[in-house]
């Protein structure tokens, strides 16, 4: 499988998932955190689709990656930005590509240092077959089976894209 994907219909179903997933749990006032940087992306389009009242966090997870010895510092690493206190709240945690699931537990890992959320939903833009780990996303805009020789990008910012390619 090789190809595009465009995003925006993506999003128009994740927005209506979200909607129903925070109502399902009661939740009115989320607090939206994107990880860095196709997260965010993703995140900045559902936070205002959403009209979340509360400024959008992001995390950098680079010093908190379990392979961070293995690949070194990046000069692209940039200070995480939470604006509201994560203490109690409901978080929406939004990655771009749900892979291994060692982002997430990363992600998961540098936000506990800032405080115990009552609770965290995982929303992904896409879910792709290679779990390592036990994480599940609540709300996913679209899942893919690929093959060990295949993996997706999302290209972006502007516009958003999804692309799917073998490697060579």
């Amino acid at each position: 499988m090789t190809g595009i994907t465009e995003v925006e219909p993506l999003l128009d179903a994740m927005t209506a998932q979200l909607r129903d997933h925070l109502a399902a749990r009661g939740i009115d006032n989320p607090l939206m955190v994107g990880i860095h940087t196709g997260g965010v992306w993703i995140a900045e389009k559902l936070h205002a689709r959403l009209g979340i009242e509360q400024p959008l966090g992001s995390l950098d997870i680079s010093f908190y990656r379990d392979d961070f010895t293995r690949i070194g510092m990046h000069p692209q690493v940039k200070p995480s930005r939470l604006p509201f206190t994560v203490e109690d709240g409901h978080i929406l945690l939004v990655d771009d590509v749900l892979h291994t699931g060692r982002t997430v537990r990363a992600a998961l890992n540098e936000l506990f240092d800032y405080g115990r959320p009552a609770s965290v939903s995982l929303v992904a833009l896409a879910d792709r077959s290679g779990r390592e780990l036990p994480v599940c996303p609540d709300v996913v805009g679209l899942h893919l089976e690929l093959g060990a020789d295949e993996h997706v990008k999302l290209s972006g910012p502007e516009p958003l894209q999804l692309k799917v390619q073998r490697n060579r």
